[in-house]
């Protein structure tokens, strides 16, 4: 995806237990480095960019899909429980730090989700859902190693 993530959470730190708070750090390669679609299902996060040029964004209840350009030094929130994502825009690699306003925030990748779950959700039932028929839900199902 052109992103590593480092985390900074209860499970790496112990001494943040009970504290009500996290953080990571994103690595983007330049050129559309992406930490693909995700959410937190226990934190708001808040986002600064550190390096280079991100393009961010988040998708309401609503279906309304909120984006903006985020250049060094810049700062944007992602709600809790919001899918959303970051890609670097430019030639030079980007670096974001986030911050969550939980010990443990948790990370729910949406293709890892839709895709690799084990057993997975059933082909017809994703089929439906994205309009389209079995066979090219097998094709995406094939990339994705199952969790």
């Amino acid at each position: 995806m052109g992103s590593v993530v480092t985390t900074a959470d209860v499970e790496r730190l112990p001494g943040l237990n009970t504290l009500g708070v996290s953080m990571s750090r994103v690595d983007y390669a330049p050129w559309g480095g992406t930490n693909p679609p995700h959410m937190h299902p226990r934190a708001t996060e808040i986002l600064f960019v550190a390096e280079g040029n991100l393009e961010v964004g988040f998708v309401t209840t609503a279906g309304r899909h909120i984006t903006r350009g985020v250049p060094k030094g810049g700062v944007f929130v992602f709600p809790r429980g919001m899918m959303h994502y970051e890609r670097s825009v430019g030639e030079a690699p980007a670096v974001a730090i986030s911050a969550f306003d939980c010990q443990l925030p948790g990370t729910q990748r949406l293709g890892e989700a839709m895709f690799g779950a084990a057993p997975g959700v059933p082909t017809d039932v994703l089929a439906r859902a994205l309009q389209t028929d079995g066979g090219v839900v097998e094709s995406i199902r094939a990339k994705f190693q199952p969790n």
